[in-house]
C-alpha cells in the first residue's frame, strides 16, 4: 500500500466546481477525501476526521481560512495546511504561514502542482515524525535527545533560544520564515513583538553556525559554506546552498 492511501485530506472551498475538480484529482492520486463548503462546516469536518492536511481557501462566506486555522491549532490539530488563495498578494501569504499554514497555492492554480506541494508536505511531515533523533541540513546537525549542535563534526555551543530558534528553522529547510512567524514560535509573541530582537539572533546564530573554520581529516582547514539566508523583506531560511 503506497503512502497516498494511507492519507486523508479534508478539501475546504465554497466553490463545488473547485471542490469537484481537487477530489477527483486527489482521489486518482491515491489519497482519501472528505470536503467542507465553509469555515464552520471545516472546523466541524477537521475535528471528526482527523486529516493527515487540509486545503483550505482563504475566502470562505462565514469565517475566513486564517480564522479556521487559528482555531485548530488552539484545539491541537495540528495537520499541515495548504492555503488557496486568489490574490498574489504578500501580505496574505505571510499571514497565512504566521497563523500556522504550511503552504499556499495562488488561485488559478494548477492541479498538477497542488498535488506536487502536498506530496511535499506530507513527505516532510513524515520525515518530522521519524524516531531518528538527528535533523540534518548539510553538515549541520542537531540531536533532538541531548540537544547536542555539531557542523562538520565540530561542536557548537548555543543557548536555549539560539537552539529553538535553530532548531525551528531547520525543521523548516527551504522555507522562508518570516519574522512574525519566528517571534511567535520561538518567543511565543502574539502582539507583533519586535523584530529587531529576531535580526539579533539571527546574527548571533551566524557567528556560531556559518562563520566557523573546521579541519578535515588531512588536517586542511577552510571556512564552512553559509546556511542561513535572508530573503530581503520576507524573512530568513536555511538550506545548503546549491553548487555553481
Amino acid at each position: 500500500m503506497n503512502k497516498a492511501s494511507e492519507s486523508k485530506i479534508v478539501v475546504v472551498d465554497d466553490e463545488p466546481s473547485i471542490r469537484e475538480l481537487l477530489v477527483a484529482s486527489l482521489h486518482f492520486a491515491g489519497y482519501e477525501v472528505e470536503t467542507a463548503s465553509s469555515g464552520a462546516e471545516a472546523i466541524e469536518v477537521i475535528e471528526k476526521s482527523h486529516p493527515d492536511l487540509i486545503i483550505l481557501d482563504v475566502m470562505l462566506p462565514d469565517i475566513d481560512g486564517f480564522t479556521v486555522t487559528r482555531r485548530i491549532r488552539q484545539e491541537g490539530i495540528n495537520a499541515p495546511v495548504l492555503f488557496l488563495t486568489a490574490r498574489d498578494d504578500t501580505q496574505d501569504k505571510v499571514m497565512g504561514l504566521t497563523v500556522g499554514g504550511d503552504d499556499y497555492v495562488t488561485k488559478p492554480f494548477s492541479l498538477e502542482e497542488v498535488v506536487a506541494r502536498i506530496r511535499a508536505i506530507l513527505r516532510r511531515t513524515r520525515e518530522q515524525e521519524e524516531d531518528d533523533p538527528i535533523i540534518r541540513v548539510g553538515d549541520l546537525e542537531i540531536n533532538e535527545d541531548s540537544h547536542d549542535v555539531t557542523r562538520a563534526g565540530q561542536p557548537i555551543e548555543l543557548s536555549p533560544t539560539e537552539y529553538k530558534l535553530l532548531r525551528y528553522l531547520m525543521d523548516n529547510e527551504g522555507r522562508v520564515l518570516s519574522k512574525a512567524q519566528i517571534l511567535d514560535h520561538v518567543w511565543q509573541y502574539d502582539w507583533g513583538g519586535d523584530a529587531a530582537i529576531v535580526e539579533s539572533y539571527i546574527s548571533y546564530l551566524r557567528k556560531k553556525v556559518d562563520d566557523l573554520t573546521v579541519t578535515d581529516e588531512d588536517g586542511t582547514t577552510h571556512k564552512v559554506q553559509p546556511l542561513i539566508e535572508t530573503k530581503r523583506g520576507i524573512g530568513y531560511m536555511i538550506r545548503v546552498p546549491k553548487k555553481q
